[in-house]
Parts: structure tokens; sequence; C-alpha cells
């Protein structure tokens, strides 16, 4: 299976958000799982970032 990498910029386009909140996510181990491949180099999976996504999903609750 050919998983693509993704940039941060890329990975907070698709969740909805600027890279400095993924950044701060990252920090707080809160965010998508993602890639270390040098010491400034981050790479997110596309299928990890939306699977992220859906986990994070909240449902309205009725009043």
């Amino acid at each position: 299976m050919d998983e693509s990498l993704l940039t941060p910029a890329e990975a907070a386009l698709i969740a909805g958000m600027t890279t400095g909140a993924l950044a701060q996510l990252r920090y707080l181990g809160k965010g998508p799982d993602f890639y270390r491949l040098g010491p400034r180099t981050i790479r997110y999976a596309r299928s990890e970032v939306v699977e992220w996504i859906r986990q994070s999903r909240t449902t309205a609750s009725g009043r």
C-alpha cells in the first residue's frame, strides 16, 4: 500500500486548523500520530489524519 505522507501545512488544511494549532496539539500529544523524519521534518499519514478527525467527532446531545 502506498500511503501518502503530508506536510504539517497539508495536514492542517485537511483538519481545518492552522499549522500553529496542529503544532500545539503535537506538542501536547493530542493530535494525530506523526513521523519525525529528521530534526525538523514532520510528516503525517493521510489516513491517520482522517482517522483522528473521525475519532474527534462529537455528537450533539438532546435537551
